[in-house]
């Protein structure tokens, strides 16, 4: 897995319950704050239309696994330590999330939409702290944790810049190596900022901008609104909505998608993640109450259509960040050498071509790329030639 989704969020707002609904692994869970000490990894799925139903045939998936010509990809997921307000300063275990924080690919946010819990994690009457508050307190403590990295040691930077002849954006991108900040995603946010040309005259609010700049670039940051099955929810999640039209949202209940998961592991249901149903196996074997439970839920689900939770994996990596799945596979085979069907599928960032795809298969490959093939119409395409969602190509190259 190439690609890592991290939790964050407040205390208690639901974050290791929607880490163990997606990976069903045994994590503490507790209502009370910072149950998470040390991050929590494990693999979750996104969905992809299988390639397999396009050409009549099966896949038999290496990694992860298909459903109804559903494939569930895997992705790396790590859930970290509870934020509260002055994390950036070390308050809470501020230090230990955010050094945790590094390796994400994107982060998505869990936010308490009943809002039953207060911004330190602690418990309140529900509805009398507003979740909307919550959203915007995350991003702001990670771009100032941003912001005292570049600061530090700044005007020695500046110097550098002006005194060696060395280009600002190079200086910048190796002080924040750590947060895989390139010269061409700080030249971004030089061009987005517009500051002086002289680094030695950028103030601190300059940097400030700069750092939030790179902040959204490398670690962009999109909501889960969780507990929508709490009878205050759906307000505070319009009211949420309306207060930061520019954050992206997906409403979801990571309880009741741990639920309805656990009961198919225990083979009490038949349920396929991301659904709008389940099936009982066995009626006359379940308890009065666990059937009002099922009946709890398959309200919910007839009302929201998915738990979300799914839904917010899957929009996190394909509308969020506009990744791309592309299947490596032959133009007269679709299996590889032990007779697996389309076994492999790769996540790739937006607009990548043909030779990045070379790369992500094998280094090899794309030092010696040729050519490569799109299997659906066995039309050649080039290196540069930018592929598609979905897309099903063989790699040519001279590398033996």
């Amino acid at each position: 897995m190439s690609f890592t989704i991290g939790l964050v969020g407040k205390p208690s707002a639901g974050k290791s319950t929607f880490f163990k609904a997606s990976t069903l692994a045994e994590v503490p869970i507790a209502p009370y704050p910072f149950t998470t000490i040390k991050p929590n990894f494990g693999t979750g799925y996104v969905r992809v239309p299988c390639a397999d139903k396009d050409f009549d045939t099966q896949c038999n998936p290496r990694f992860g696994f298909c459903m109804n010509h559903v494939r569930f990809v895997p992705v790396e997921l790590v859930d970290v330590a509870g934020l509260v307000p002055g994390a950036h300063e070390g308050k809470g275990l501020g230090n230990q999330f955010l050094n945790d924080l590094n390796q994400a690919n994107v982060l998505i946010h869990v936010v308490d939409a009943s809002g039953s819990t207060n911004e330190k994690g602690e418990g309140v009457p529900a509805g009398t702290h507003n979740p909307a508050d919550d959203v915007r307190f995350l991003e702001e403590e990670i771009d100032l944790w941003y912001n005292s990295i570049l600061s530090k040691n700044w005007m020695k930077i500046a110097r550098n810049s002006n005194m060696q002849k060395k280009d600002i954006e190079d200086l910048i991108a190796d002080q924040m190596s750590a947060f895989r900040v390139t010269p061409e995603i700080v030249t971004a946010a030089i061009e987005e900022v517009k500051p002086k040309e002289n680094p030695e005259n950028w103030g601190a609010d300059v940097i400030q901008k700069i750092s939030t700049s790179l902040r959204k670039q490398t670690k962009p940051i999109l909501v889960a609104a969780n507990k929508m099955d709490a009878p205050a929810s759906e307000k505070n999640f319009e009211a949420m909505k309306k207060a930061h039209p520019d954050i992206f949202f997906v409403p979801c209940s990571a309880e009741i998608e741990l639920a309805l998961r656990e009961a198919a592991k225990k083979e009490v249901i038949d349920y396929v993640p991301g659904s709008d149903s389940f099936e009982i196996k066995n009626p006359d074997a379940l308890s009065d109450q666990q059937k009002k439970g099922l009946g709890f839920i398959a309200d919910f689900l007839k009302k929201f259509k998915t738990t979300g939770v799914q839904n917010v994996l899957d929009a996190a990596v394909f509308e969020f960040l506009k990744y791309i799945a592309i299947f490596p596979g032959g133009v007269n085979k679709l299996a590889d050498s032990k007779g697996n069907v389309l076994p492999d599928c790769f996540l790739l960032p937006p607009e990548s071509n043909a030779k990045d795809f070379a790369y992500a298969l094998h280094t090899d490959f794309g030092k010696h790329f040729l050519y490569a093939i799109d299997v659906r119409t066995k039309k050649r395409i080039s290196g540069d030639q930018e592929l598609k969602h979905r897309d099903v190509v063989e790699i040519v190259s001279a590398a033996k």
